[in-house]
């Protein structure tokens, strides 16, 4: 939590920014509401302030502060933004009430804000609603001072769904309208923009940016979750179909799901073809990553259909590449060699060289799984060469991994470990720390088996940490697996049991019998040892 002076007040004669002036002239007579409630408050007195954008609630604070009937009060603003999983509110506020340097013959009224990453969007009682109903009546003993708390549209409803009691004691709520010039400029930097989100996993932090963004722009055209005024329906099934593709750029499956299942309402509702094409796509995506085949293929076949009957050549291909992605995972390497050629067939046909990189690079994959090591490299490297052609470094990464794999599977260790390090380093230099935890974990296979044992648990303690990070559940299996080898190689029987049983049990819950087998039989050729 911060602890911030509100903005200096600027001179009575100093002229106002456009933006702030539309701001205060729509929500004129809120403003002089909300000056008179400050202006009476005495003791522990809840004022809720309802503002979506961070800018207009800077130009709220300023506003109250230069007011020449808030002159006699001392405002401090209390920043929670920089705390998302803030549980106990009034034990942080009661830390900081001595802080304070009180301003003579001033009452003081704190502005709380910044708790809406903590209240969340989604999900059942937050902790820090859970605490705040269970300890309201402490409030008025140890907090006693008129408090603002300044929440967007979704916060708000969530405070009164999940702290009833704490709500109850509200003795004002100030409803603030967005101005159209806010609005335009959200839309300008989403859902009007040409930049897509970060490659899948990798959440640069200007996606975080927008996916802010994007929720606040909800709340302007879904506010509460009630009803969708006709007029709205198309924006606000394009904002959730970009907010769950964001989510899944940040590797948060479940919240991605959550976002698209509502576009896809919105789009069968509206009978947008297209968008409902775009979002099972993305279903499938969640569902892929989920580990749910069925449903994936369910998803893309769904979306393929489409794409065929509205001619969309290049929408099909992406579609025929996840179909082979689920096929390749599913082992059956043949249907999958045979879906990523369709692709490429089509990103031939449409001269889409840049995007026959990432099927050249699939298809490698597919040759290496069947050991076809020669053809594995010949299509890594057309991959590699493309994305160096169009300048697209961070891909290369996955591709310098791969054959890094290679390399490794013919015990070509030094070969393997560059390839990896490549990948490494330019993880590293993009920020992308979950795509970091399969290399860490391929680094600590080859110095398993150049029987450096200490490289290789650092290196698998390493993708561990991460994987837990991400919640990547399944993936947290194969380093398990990998520790409990490395555990029978040092002759430590009883760890290596250990994590074995526990990758057994992570394989099972997936249903991944393949693993589950495999498993087992290093379990059985250990034995009570």
């Amino acid at each position: 939590m911060t602890l911030s002076k509100p903005p200096l007040p600027k001179p009575a004669t100093s002229k106002v920014d456009a933006k702030d002036q539309q701001f205060l002239s729509l929500n004129q007579q809120v403003l002089a509401g909300l000056i008179t409630f400050v202006d009476f408050a005495e003791g522990f007195t809840l004022g809720l302030v309802e503002i979506n954008f961070p800018p207009d609630v800077d130009t709220l604070i300023q506003a109250l502060q230069i007011h020449p009937d808030c002159q006699e009060i001392q405002f401090e603003v209390l920043d929670f933004s920089d705390q998302p999983d803030l549980r106990f509110l009034r034990d942080e506020i009661v830390k900081i009430l001595p802080t304070i340097q009180r301003e003579s013959d001033k009452e003081l009224v704190l502005i709380v804000r910044g708790l809406a990453k903590a209240i969340g969007t989604f999900g059942d009682y937050p902790p820090v609603l859970q605490d705040l109903n269970f300890v309201r009546d402490a409030y008025k003993t140890s907090v006693p001072y008129p408090m603002l708390f300044v929440l967007p549209d979704y916060a708000i409803t969530r405070l009164a769904k999940f702290a009833p009691d704490f709500w109850a004691w509200k003795s004002g709520i100030f409803l603030f309208r967005t101005p159209e010039a806010t609005k335009d400029s959200a839309r300008a930097q989403t859902i009007d923009s040409p930049q897509g989100f970060g490659s899948y996993y990798l959440g640069r932090p200007e996606d975080q940016e927008r996916i802010d963004l994007l929720e606040r722009l909800l709340m302007e055209y879904w506010p509460n979750r009630g009803a969708i005024s006709p007029e709205n329906l198309s924006t606000c099934s394009t904002i959730l179909h970009q907010l769950g593709k964001a989510c899944l750029s940040r590797h948060k499956i479940t919240k991605a799901k959550e976002y698209l299942d509502e576009a896809s309402k919105l789009a069968e509702q509206q009978q947008d073809r297209v968008l409902i094409m775009e979002v099972n796509r993305a279903l499938g995506n969640t569902y892929e990553a989920q580990r749910d085949f069925a449903l994936a293929l369910e998803s893309y076949q769904a979306s393929l259909k489409l794409a065929q009957e509205l001619g969309n050549q290049n929408q099909a291909a992406i579609v025929l590449h996840d179909l082979g992605d689920i096929y390749k995972f599913q082992r059956d390497l043949q249907n999958a060699r045979s879906f990523y050629k369709q692709t490429l067939r089509i990103w031939e046909e449409l001269n889409s060289r840049y995007s026959q990189a990432s099927t050249y690079h699939q298809l490698g994959m597919v040759a290496q799984d069947l050991r076809e090591y020669d053809e594995a490299r010949r299509n890594y490297q057309q991959a590699l060469e493309i994305y160096i052609e169009y300048g697209d470094r961070y891909s290369q990464a996955l591709t310098y991994h791969q054959l890094g794999a290679v390399a490794q599977d013919l015990r070509e260790y030094e070969e393997a470990r560059r390839n990896y390090q490549q990948a490494l380093e330019i993880y590293i230099e993009f920020g992308d720390r979950y795509e970091q935890a399969d290399t860490c974990h391929q680094l600590g296979m080859v110095a398993q088996d150049l029987r450096e044992y200490e490289e290789a648990r650092r290196n698998y303690q390493q993708a561990l940490d991460i994987y837990v990070e991400y919640g990547d559940r399944y993936s947290q299996a194969d380093t398990y697996g990998q520790l409990g080898l490395l555990a029978e190689a040092q002759k430590n029987y009883e760890e290596a049991r250990t994590k074995l049983k526990t990758a057994l049990d992570i394989f099972t819950e997936f249903k991944d019998e393949y693993k589950v087998e495999a498993v087992r039989q290093i379990l059985d050729r250990i034995g009570d040892r």
